[in-house]
């Protein structure tokens, strides 16, 4: 699996144009950061992933069991704890099934591929290419 996506920003503080496959999106900080708010922040970015992944790893998996899953929410939030350590609430909301069934999606919930991500970590290895004023953006 090979994925990417690339970030380009100007002089327009902050917001960032990102490319991934065939999407377009633009990143941005709110006002309170000294961005313009054009686009969800980097942050918002993380979460949206993972709260889109768990939605879509548990309808897969109640579809392959032919549950009778109405609908899901997954509701994420980061927060800073009393320890000061950075901390993420996940609140998944099916509607449809009985407990044993929300009980196995709890569990499932705990192995998405971006919860395993974001729970162990990824090494991330940076290569610096600097290029001259007025040169392409692109990579």
């Amino acid at each position: 699996m090979t994925l990417s996506a690339t970030a380009t920003i100007g002089r327009d503080r902050y917001a960032t144009r990102i490319e991934t496959g065939d999407h377009r999106l633009i990143a941005d900080e709110p006002p309170a950061n000294g961005g313009g708010d054009r686009g969800p922040s980097p942050y918002d970015l993380v979460l949206s992933g993972l709260a889109a992944c768990t939605a879509i790893t548990l309808r897969m998996y109640a579809d392959r069991k032919a549950w009778p899953l109405e609908s899901l929410s997954v509701g994420v939030r980061l927060h800073r704890g009393a320890d000061q350590a950075l901390r993420i609430e996940r609140t998944i909301a099916p509607t449809g099934l009985d407990v044993a069934q929300c009980a196995r999606l709890a569990e499932i919930a705990e192995k998405t591929p971006v919860t395993l991500a974001l729970k162990h970590g990824l090494p991330i290895d940076t290569t610096m290419v600097p290029r001259a004023p007025g040169s392409s953006s692109q990579a």
